[in-house]
């Protein structure tokens, strides 16, 4: 089961997420280990906007999201390896990413939702326009999501390897830039197809 999160949403939806990540045996959980001040000046850009209660949001947080009893897998990368990722972008365009991180994150707190209501949070696994595709193929998705989505197919490939045989339910856990790399690969390495989907709304507009 793929889940494709985002940082900041109502609590409804985590509450959701929570109640089928309740059914599942195992949960692959997106998380970058580690700290370091680049990562925590990234993540200014999401973590402003539940400051606002007005916004309504609430920032995704574990104690919040994940049940007891079901055993957590973290493929990801550390601190260290992304921002080793992101230092290969040119010098202009790292700068530009680290500086306007807290100014999206300042933007999303005093818009609130509405901030989110965007084409860019459209993810399709055929893109519509060239305008995706070129988000989709861009240096800096590829600096910020091309390591951890090799690290997750391998960790996803070792589950499906060991316990393959298994009747057990697999709930993958992150980010929903990721989704189109998890349903590819999966597809393409090891035959599994989609059999079904769930709407779940992340929020309401005021």
């Amino acid at each position: 089961m793929i889940f494709p999160m985002l940082h900041v949403a109502s609590p409804t939806f985590y509450s959701q997420v929570r109640l089928r990540l309740r059914e599942c045996d195992l949960i692959v959980l997106e998380g970058i280990q580690g700290r370091s001040v680049g990562v925590s000046a990234l993540t200014l850009a999401y973590r402003f906007a539940p400051r606002w209660r007005r916004n309504g949001l609430q920032e995704q947080r574990d104690d919040v999201l994940l049940p007891e009893g079901v055993p957590v897998v973290h493929p990801d990368v550390t601190a260290a390896e992304a921002m080793a990722d992101l230092r290969t972008l040119p010098y202009w365009m790292y700068l530009l990413l680290m500086v306007s991180a807290p100014v999206f994150g300042l933007l999303f707190a005093l818009r609130g939702p509405r901030a989110f209501l965007d084409e860019d949070l459209v993810v399709e696994d055929l893109p519509s326009t060239l305008r995706a595709e070129m988000l989709a193929d861009g240096p800096v998705e590829q600096a910020m999501t091309g390591r951890r989505d090799q690290r997750l197919l391998a960790a996803l490939g070792e589950i499906h390897a060991e316990r393959g045989d298994e009747p057990i339910r697999v709930a993958v856990v992150y980010g929903a830039g990721h989704v189109p790399a998890i349903v590819s690969g999966l597809m393409d390495r090891h035959g599994y197809r989609p059999r079904e989907a769930e709407w779940l709304t992340v929020l309401v507009p005021a």
